[in-house]
């Protein structure tokens, strides 16, 4: 596995488009920031049969320091869930529905 980043991303749109990488930078960058205000929003983000993104809050909770068993209060606090559309699950999951791991073998 391999970590891929945005510059790397935006490389690969622009060869493929053949657009200018300044411009593809500019869309993808305004597209992020569009997804980040709009769950800033609680809205919910749905993208046909690639997924859908939704804040969630979690409730204050009192939790226990496990070294020293102290009870600590731990406030709410707000997340991102990512659920997998039909086209990523077909590409991600097996026949089985379970998340497909690809092992890299060594080449010693």
């Amino acid at each position: 596995m391999s970590t891929i980043t945005k510059k790397e991303l935006i490389d690969r749109i622009s060869e493929n488009t053949q657009a200018k990488r300044v411009v593809v930078k500019k869309i993808v960058q305004t597209f992020l920031d569009e997804i980040m205000t709009e769950l800033s929003n609680d809205n919910r983000l749905e993208f046909r049969d690639f997924g859908v993104f939704e804040t969630r809050t979690r409730v204050a909770r009192v939790a226990q320091n496990p070294k020293t068993l102290e009870r600590v209060q731990v406030p709410s606090k707000r997340s991102v869930k990512f659920k997998m559309g039909r086209l990523m699950k077909e590409k991600l999951c097996g026949s089985n529905g379970s998340l497909l791991v690809h092992e890299e073998e060594d080449d010693e």
